[in-house]
């Protein structure tokens, strides 16, 4: 109970900056398996990319996927991903381009395993050019993004602090889209959007860690390192980063687990599996990854590296007056008195025999 009042006051003293190779590794981890994903694997563009034919039909028979694979496989089209919706309500065949006449033997294959007349299914066809203007729209996007943000942290607070939020946007996307080719969930414009709303969710929450850092700066720069207040600065915002970032969550899990697999509202999962993704890596690399990282480059800096010098050269010679008020060195023990010898007095000369006694000297006569 102590650590959770801890932290929620903001009073937890977790070394960020210290364990950064712990947290470097992890990502270093989930950002290799991503890229082989991508590279083994690729991802699943939706017909939106690729182009091609999407027909939907209601299954009253049940058929199952087995029985549309096999059917669909004679025809030619062993590539074709079908796809059951509403827990077998309804059935989609997403397929490359085809010529006239192999559209309609799919159609009709579909509609006598489904039971339904040709008028119940839908189809809608798609051109390769459609997703390769989402594509480049979605990259340019991207880059204005990623320039005016670059631009806004540069002007209102410190560029390294802008470069450092990029570099955690990036480790965020790489690590949703691996997640996307791991999965091979379709990719589709939805998921775009979904990635541009993750980069604005992201970089806010790496922004108000940097906001409180450059706060802590201006207070705290003469008796503490770059480290130490980064240290700081990310304990304090732990907790509203956790909480924002589980309210968020929320929402968008419920989104992605009850509407998507319970529901079987398939368009609800690319939109939301982004997302969550997504918000999960944004939280984590802004606490983990963001600050740490831009502590280890600005201490690097020669400025920051004097200062440090300085902030140890102080505290030792502190260290050295507190030791020496605490121990005072102790008095030297009292010696006992000496007695002085005793001075011997001079013996008066002993008479000579026959010789006359001293003379006394003469008695005062009182007035």
């Amino acid at each position: 109970m102590s650590r959770l009042s801890d932290l929620s006051r903001g009073e937890t003293t977790i070394d960020f900056v210290g364990l950064r190779r712990r947290w470097f590794m992890f990502s270093a981890a989930l950002i290799v398996i991503s890229l082989l994903s991508l590279g083994v694997r690729q991802l699943n563009f939706g017909l939106e990319f690729e182009g091609g034919l999407a027909v939907q039909s209601p299954n009253p028979a049940g058929a199952e996927i087995g029985e549309y694979r096999d059917a669909i496989s004679a025809l030619g089209l062993a590539g074709a991903r079908i796809q059951l919706i509403d827990d077998g309500a309804a059935v989609l065949v997403q397929t490359g381009p085809l010529d006239t006449e192999l559209e309609n033997d799919l159609i009709e294959t579909i509609t006598f395993l489904a039971g339904v007349s040709r008028e119940q299914t839908s189809l809608d066809a798609v051109g390769p050019s459609f997703g390769a203007l989402v594509a480049r729209q979605a990259l340019i996007a991207l880059g204005v993004f990623l320039a005016v943000a670059v631009l806004f942290i540069a002007w209102r607070l410190q560029w390294k602090m802008g470069l450092v939020g990029v570099v955690a946007l990036l480790h965020d996307m790489v690590i949703t889209i691996g997640v996307y080719a791991l999965l091979q969930f379709p990719v589709t414009p939805a998921t775009v959007v979904a990635l541009l709303t993750i980069l604005g969710y992201s970089l806010y929450d790496t922004v108000v860690v940097f906001d409180r850092v450059e706060e802590y700066t201006a207070e705290m720069e003469e008796e503490f390192t770059y480290t130490e207040i980064v240290n700081r600065s990310m304990n304090k915002v732990l907790i509203r980063s956790l909480l924002t970032s589980l309210t968020s969550l929320l929402p968008v899990g419920s989104l992605l687990f009850v509407g998507s697999i319970l529901l079987g509202a398939a368009s609800l999962k690319d939109f939301a599996l982004a997302l969550f993704v997504g918000m999960a890596a944004g939280t984590y690399s802004s606490i983990m990854i963001a600050g740490p990282l831009l502590a280890v480059w600005r201490e690097s800096e020669s400025r920051w590296t004097e200062h440090r010098a300085e902030v140890m050269r102080i505290r030792d010679l502190r260290a050295g007056k507190s030791s020496a008020v605490a121990a005072p060195p102790r008095p030297p023990k009292a010696e006992a008195p000496r007695s002085e010898p005793a001075v011997a007095k001079e013996s008066e000369p002993p008479p000579v025999p026959g010789s006359a006694p001293p003379a006394r000297p003469p008695k005062k006569k009182r007035r």
